[in-house]
């Protein structure tokens, strides 16, 4: 994780050595230099960073002023403050600071101060990432619960939601899946095993790996050839539906006969 930082300090030669120490931390990435707190603002306003590192006296207004300003903003940098004055460091954390240097930076002073940052954003994004998964999940669970008994079908142009009930049977034919209702034969975009799966298993059984009957509209049963079946439902046509000899064996248990 690169944390994007920005310099702000007056004085040319206090930013070129900070910037120094700074290029050996491999998650620092100084990607601006500000001469006064008025142009930290502004870049802070149209650029997103992590960090400021911040001077507390420049002219026009002072580093505690813009620490206090940025805490306005919707996302704001993170602040250490690096100067040469000590006094200052209880009003320093006051507006939010994470640290405080003192000029000269020492190295090693500095690491921990680039420590507690670098722990600070990988809180927050572990934070982050946990509320984020527990909202996929809460809409996981939601969406679980969710137990339609409609079917998307192809009608005049229009996708049309039929209820399990009306539906009799569905079959394919010629690479499309249809389902039959009383009276209308309409395509739907499932496989048919894909139909089965959301359909309700005590009302429907597949008698054949091209048909799935809704048993609650089988009219008859028509003994065929080699031990199978035709199974005539209650549409307006009195269409049949084969049974496979695989599938009488389980129908005659299901049906009781």
């Amino acid at each position: 994780m690169k944390l994007k930082a920005l310099i702000v300090d007056d004085e040319n030669s206090a930013r070129q050595e900070l910037r120094y120490l700074l290029s050996s931390f491999k998650n620092i990435e100084i990607i601006g230099e500000a001469a006064s707190a008025w142009e930290a603002l502004a870049l802070v306003k149209a650029l997103e960073y992590q960090v400021l590192f911040l001077d507390v006296f420049m002219p026009g207004m002072t580093g505690l002023e813009l620490s206090e300003a940025i805490q306005e903003l919707p996302n704001p940098p993170k602040v250490i403050f690096v100067t040469a004055y000590d006094e200052y460091a209880l009003k320093a954390f006051e507006v939010n600071a994470i640290d405080y240097l003192l000029k000269p930076v020492e190295p090693g002073r500095l690491k921990k101060a680039i420590d507690k940052l670098t722990m600070l954003y990988q809180e927050s994004t572990n934070k982050n990432e946990k509320i984020k998964n527990s909202e996929i999940g809460s809409n996981k669970t939601f969406t679980s619960k969710i137990k339609l008994d409609r079917i998307p079908v192809e009608k005049h142009g229009k996708t049309i939601l039929i209820a399990e009930s009306d539906i009799f049977y569905a079959f394919s034919e010629q690479d499309y899946i249809y389902i039959k209702t009383y009276c209308d034969k309409l395509v739907i975009r499932f496989t048919l095993k894909e139909l089965e799966a959301r359909l309700n298993p005590q009302c429907f059984f597949r008698t054949h790996r091209c048909y799935l009957v809704n048993l609650y509209k089988v009219k008859e049963i028509v003994p065929f050839f080699n031990s199978t079946y035709n199974l005539v439902v209650d549409d307006e046509e009195q269409s049949k539906v084969p049974v496979s000899r695989a599938q009488a064996k389980k129908l005659r248990k299901i049906i009781g006969f």
